[in-house]
């Protein structure tokens, strides 16, 4: 008879796995590609079988499997993969696979399913490497690509931390003002005075960013160019080093770096990739694309906690500007659950919890000011 603890251990690993398969069959649905749709539909059925162990072991147990509720992150994770697409969502569930790779690693009972999980990992992965383009010899660095990937963020990621920026900034500014005794009227032309200057502020940033990354980039990449043309034993050899310190015989490095060179725009291009650490595809993506979604991020989120102000005055509108700006934050944590691997619960919470200290310290602020002044 199984202990507590581990008939705990089979029904969180249960309702992992059936979260695992909802959400791959949704991308099976939602995907267009006839290979891919297969990958996920395989990676869905695996995930299936891993659940019905889990059920089998609390069944002999005599504990009865219930039908299985979806969680929240889950759910959320589908409707965007069913409106923008599987794609959308691949990196985050890339990251999500990796991160849970070894959740079965300290279960003597899971050890086959340990090295299953290992493999989705690398087959999600494999899969976002192939959306970005890389070929077989460009990937070899990208073995552990999704701790680039992670870093540098994807749409929805970029999209929730661009509304936290606004949200958080206009809540603590508010309350500030709030908080020194200001009417209503002049909270509410601060509120939007915020909410357009920051957001004016994020796009010029935003624009500046990717048109220096992209000048720099070009840069580099034509210095590269004049390098091959000039100096190509040198890059050659350079090129061999690279792969030599990725594990590669230094006979066999040397005879890739030599095929590879034969093709000097592959060359060029794999020298990009490898030795600059650069896409020369996208370089940085579109500044003006990035500079307007930056603007419309950041005004949607400043507009929560100014919204409230509109109708209302006083007391009431702090009360309801506090309300509004707490179910955002609670919205923007559920979001980042997506990709900080923690539950969506945990990250509400925590979101809620330091969106609130932070307004509290600047009402505090400017009461004192307020009072002082």
């Amino acid at each position: 008879m199984a202990s507590r603890t581990e008939l705990k251990r089979f029904s969180s690993n249960l309702a992992d796995e059936l979260d695992s398969a909802a959400l791959y069959e949704t991308l099976a649905q939602a995907e267009k590609q006839e290979d891919k749709r297969r990958v996920y539909a395989d990676l869905a059925e695996a995930e299936r079988r891993h659940a019905d162990i889990w059920a089998a072991k609390l069944k002999a147990n005599g504990v009865p499997v219930r039908a299985h509720r979806i969680s929240l992150k889950t759910r959320i994770t589908r409707t965007l993969a069913r409106v923008f697409g599987p794609d959308f969502v691949l990196r985050s569930v890339a990251a999500n696979e990796m991160a849970d790779r070894d959740k079965y690693a300290g279960q003597p009972d899971a050890a086959q399913m340990s090295a299953e999980e290992r493999h989705h990992a690398d087959i999600v992965q494999e899969v976002v490497n192939r959306n970005k383009g890389l070929d077989k010899g460009s990937a070899i660095a990208a073995a552990e690509s999704w701790h680039r990937g992670v870093a540098s963020g994807n749409d929805l990621r970029a999209a929730v931390l661009g509304a936290n920026d606004g949200l958080v900034s206009n809540f603590c500014l508010i309350m500030g003002v709030a908080g020194a005794g200001s009417d209503s009227r002049t909270v509410l032309v601060t509120a939007f005075a915020g909410l357009i200057a920051g957001a004016a502020s994020m796009a010029l940033g935003e624009w500046l960013s990717v048109t220096n990354s992209r000048e720099l980039a070009r840069t580099q990449i034509a210095k590269e160019k004049d390098e091959l043309e000039h100096m190509p034993d040198a890059e050659r050899h350079e090129l061999a080093l690279i792969y030599q310190a990725k594990g590669i015989e230094p006979a066999e490095a040397r005879r890739v770096a030599a095929q590879i060179m034969r093709d000097k725009d592959k060359a060029l291009d794999t020298l990009t990739r490898e030795e600059l650490g650069l896409d020369p595809q996208e370089l940085g993506g579109n500044p003006w694309t990035a500079a307007f979604a930056s603007f419309a991020l950041f005004a949607v989120g400043a507009i929560f906690p100014a919204i409230a102000f509109l109708w209302s005055s006083g007391a009431d509108a702090i009360a309801q500007c506090i309300v509004l700006s707490g179910l955002g934050l609670a919205a923007i944590g559920v979001f980042t659950s997506l990709f900080n691997g923690r539950s969506a619960i945990f990250s509400a919470l925590r979101q809620v919890l330091i969106g609130m200290v932070a307004a509290g310290c600047t009402f505090g602020l400017g009461k004192v000011l307020g009072v002082s002044l």
